[in-house]
C-alpha cells in the first residue's frame, strides 16, 4: 500500500496526482455507527462504514475508474468514452484529467437520467450523448450505449468498459479490501450493493482469500424498484465479472427503505447517498433473518463480537429531490412562513436605504432655514418623484410637498411590519409588484429619481426593491415618516397641501 502520508499534505508540481492516488493517501475513514443507528449492537454487533465518499472525487466508482485508466490509456489516447449513469464517469473524467491530462471525457447515458445528475456532469465538464431503451442495458445488447462506446475503441480512443474490464473489480483487490483488513483485522462481516458488481467482486475475491471466514453479503434492488446504482438481481446475470463466486448470499432492498436509511444516516452524521443505506437495509436484513434463524452467534468472531462493515458509496445532494419523492413531507421538517417563497423575490441594497437628509442632498432644493417655523415652500428638483404609500386620509394630513399619494390596500398605521410579519410581507409584495409592474406606472416613472415613504420605512424599502427591479432609481427613507419628526425637520409642523403650516 506504499507509504502512509500521515499528514495528508501534497506537495510539488504533482500535488493532485497524489492526492488522486490512493497509495499516497491515509486509508479512507472506517466509522462504528452509534448505537441509534445499530438495533444490533446489545448481540454484540458492531457496524462500521467504509466512507468511500472520503476520497477526492466523492464516490467509490474513483478506484475503478482510476485502475482501468492505468491500464488501458496511453500516450496516444485523446478520449475516454463510457456508459455510466453517473458517478463512474464523472470519476473517469477527474482521473483523465489529473492523471493522464485528457480533457475530453463523454458520457454515454439513458436518456432517463434525473436532470440533477445530467446537471452534475455537464458542471464537470462532460460530453453528454443521452440513449434510449432500457435505463441499465444488458452489457451485450447492441442496440445500447454500452456496446456503441466499446465499437469507438481505437488509438485515440479509450472505452474503458466498466461492465467487462477486470480492472474494475480488481481495484478493490488491490486498495478497499487491504485498506478495510488493515483498519479491522476482526471484520466477521463485508457487505455491499451490486451495480456492475465491481465492488462486491473485489472485495469478496480479497476476502475469501485473505480472511475466508469473512460473511460476503451482496445487496441487489427488490425486483421492479430502482435504487440509484445497484440493479436487480434478474440483471446481474448477464454480468462477466466472477461475482457469484465472491459472494455468500444476496438481500433484495427496496428504494423506501434505502432511502429512509440513508437518511438516517445523514442526520446522525453518516452524509452518504441511497446506495449507502440500501447497503446497510441489506445487512440488516441478512442480521435480521439469522437472529430470527438462532445462528446470528455464527457469525462471531474470537472476541464474540460481529464486526460488519458496509460500503459508503456515494453523497445525497444530486438525490434530494427523489428523497422527497420516496418518504414524504412527514420525513421532513416544515418550512415555516413558506409563503414568503413565492414572493419578495427581487434583490435589496443597504445604499437604497437613505437617511432624511437625502430630501435636501436630492430630492428638494435647500431650504433657507431647517427650522420648522422658518421652512417655507419646499420645491422637487427636476426629475425627481416622491412617492407616498400611507393611506390617503393621512397623506391629506400630512406629506412632503410635491408627493404623489400611491394609497396600498395592504398598509396603515397599525399595519405589522412586513419583516416580522410574513402574511403582511406577502400581500404588500404581491400588491406592490402588480402596482409598478405595470408599463404605464414604468413609464412614468421612467427616468425619475424616486423616493418613496411609508409610515416606517419598511414598506417603502420593499417598494425600492420592486421599482429596482423595474429599473428604476428608486430610495427609501429609512425609518419613513417616524424618522423625519425624530429627526427634527417637522417636529412642530405639519405639511399641507404642499406647504408648511404651525401644527
Amino acid at each position: 500500500m506504499g507509504t502512509v502520508n500521515e499528514t495528508n499534505v501534497y506537495f510539488g508540481p504533482d500535488a493532485l496526482r497524489k492526492y488522486f492516488d490512493p497509495n499516497c493517501q491515509p486509508p479512507l475513514p472506517l466509522v462504528e455507527l452509534p448505537r441509534q443507528l445499530n438495533p444490533y449492537r446489545d448481540e454484540g454487533v458492531r457496524i462500521y462504514a467504509k466512507m468511500m465518499t472520503m476520497h477526492p472525487a466523492n464516490n467509490v466508482k474513483a478506484l475503478p475508474a482510476l485502475n482501468m485508466l492505468e491500464n488501458r490509456v496511453t500516450g496516444q489516447t485523446k478520449t475516454i468514452v463510457e456508459y455510466s449513469s453517473g458517478s463512474t464517469v464523472v470519476s473517469m473524467s477527474m482521473i483523465a484529467r489529473v492523471m493522464h491530462g485528457i480533457d475530453d471525457t463523454r458520457a454515454f447515458l439513458s436518456n432517463k437520467t434525473s436532470e440533477a445528475k445530467l446537471r452534475l456532469m455537464q458542471f464537470f465538464g462532460l460530453d453528454i450523448i443521452l440513449f434510449g431503451g432500457p435505463s441499465q442495458p444488458e452489457p451485450h445488447d447492441e442496440r445500447g450505449g454500452i456496446q456503441t462506446a466499446r465499437a469507438m475503441q481505437s488509438d485515440s480512443t479509450v472505452n474503458p468498459n466498466q461492465y467487462g474490464n477486470e480492472d474494475n473489480w480488481q481495484a478493490h483487490v488491490r486498495w478497499t479490501g487491504p485498506q478495510i483488513f488493515r483498519q479491522l483485522p476482526e471484520i466477521n462481516v463485508i457487505c455491499a450493493g451490486m451495480g456492475t458488481s465491481g465492488t462486491m467482486t473485489g472485495l469478496g475475491t480479497y476476502f475469501g482469500k485473505t480472511k475466508p471466514s469473512v460473511f460476503r453479503l451482496g445487496v441487489c434492488t427488490a425486483p421492479g424498484d430502482r435504487v440509484p446504482g445497484p440493479r436487480p438481481f434478474a440483471l446481474l446475470k448477464p454480468v462477466e465479472f466472477p461475482w457469484q463466486a465472491a459472494v455468500d448470499a444476496i438481500e433484495e432492498v427496496t428504494s423506501l427503505d434505502s432511502f429512509s436509511l440513508s437518511l438516517d444516516l445523514c442526520r446522525e452524521g453518516i452524509v452518504c447517498g441511497p446506495s449507502s443505506g440500501f447497503s446497510l437495509t441489506g445487512l440488516f436484513q441478512m442480521l435480521e433473518k439469522r437472529r430470527h434463524a438462532g445462528t446470528l452467534s455464527q457469525l462471531a468472531g474470537p472476541d464474540e463480537s460481529i464486526h460488519c462493515v458496509f460500503l459508503c458509496c456515494d453523497l445525497p445532494y444530486q438525490y434530494i429531490g427523489e428523497y422527497f419523492e420516496k418518504l414524504g413531507p412527514e420525513k421532513f421538517p416544515p418550512i415555516r412562513n413558506e409563503r414568503l417563497t413565492r414572493v419578495d423575490h427581487y434583490r435589496y441594497d443597504e445604499s437604497w436605504e437613505r437617511s432624511p437628509v437625502v430630501l435636501f442632498t436630492h430630492f428638494y432644493e435647500l431650504p433657507r432655514s431647517l427650522s420648522p417655523s422658518l421652512v417655507r415652500d419646499l420645491t422637487l428638483r427636476p426629475l425627481c418623484c416622491v412617492l407616498d404609500l400611507r393611506t390617503a386620509a393621512d397623506s391629506a394630513a400630512w406629506h412632503l410637498p410635491g408627493s404623489v399619494n400611491l394609497p396600498l390596500q395592504s398598509l396603515d398605521a397599525h399595519t405589522p411590519n412586513p419583516f416580522s410579519d410574513a402574511e403582511v410581507l406577502e400581500s404588500q409584495w404581491l400588491e406592490l409588484d402588480a402596482l409598478f409592474s405595470r408599463a404605464r406606472a414604468v413609464d412614468q416613472l421612467e427616468a425619475r429619481h424616486v423616493l418613496v415613504l411609508c409610515y416606517h420605512g419598511d414598506t417603502a424599502r420593499m417598494a425600492t426593491s420592486v421599482l429596482r427591479a423595474q429599473g428604476i432609481e428608486a430610495d427609501s427613507i429609512r425609518g419613513g415618516f417616524q424618522a423625519l419628526r425624530e429627526f427634527g425637520l417637522f417636529r412642530s409642523s405639519c405639511i399641507l397641501r404642499g406647504r408648511i403650516t404651525a401644527a
